[in-house]
C-alpha cells in the first residue's frame, strides 16, 4: 500500500502584529558583529536585526556605521508594533554597542532602563604553570 502525500497549496502564514506597548532590545555587540533582538517583556521575539543582515561583509560588520544601519532597521520593525516604551540591555564590548544605542534613543522610543549585562569573569580560569628554564 502506498501512502499518499499531501500537497500543500503554498500560502503564507500570515504574521499577526499586535500592540505591544513596551519592547525589551538586547544589543550583543562583538567584535566581528552586531546584532540587536527585540521582544517582549515576556521574551517572546519580535524582530531580529543583524549587521550581515544588512549585507555588510568581513570587518565592515563590526563598525559603529553598521552598529547604526541595524539600529534604524530594528526601529522600523518596532514601528509596526506601535512601541512607546523601552528597556535595552547592552552585551559584549564591540565599536557599534554606543551608537546602536544612541540610534534606538534617537528614534521617539522612551528609554526607561539601560543595563550592561556582559559577563565579566570573577577571578577567571587558573593560570597555567610557569615553564621552567
Amino acid at each position: 500500500m502506498a501512502k499518499k502525500s499531501k500537497k500543500t497549496t503554498g500560502k503564507k502564514k500570515k504574521i499577526q502584529l499586535r500592540n505591544v506597548h513596551s519592547a525589551v532590545f538586547y544589543v550583543q555587540s562583538s567584535f566581528n558583529n552586531t546584532m540587536i533582538t527585540m521582544t517582549t517583556e515576556q521574551g517572546d521575539v519580535l524582530a531580529i536585526s543583524s549587521a550581515g543582515q544588512m549585507n555588510f561583509k568581513g570587518t565592515k560588520k563590526s563598525t559603529p556605521f553598521a552598529a547604526t544601519l541595524v539600529g534604524k532597521n530594528i526601529v522600523e520593525k518596532a514601528a509596526n508594533y506601535n512601541i512607546k516604551e523601552a528597556i535595552i540591555y547592552v552585551s559584549g564590548v564591540g565599536s557599534g554597542r554606543d551608537s546602536a544605542v544612541r540610534t534606538i534613543a534617537t528614534s521617539g522610543i522612551t528609554i526607561n532602563q539601560i543595563t550592561d549585562i556582559t559577563p565579566v569573569p570573577h577571578n577567571g580560569c587558573r593560570a597555567r604553570k610557569p615553564k621552567r628554564v
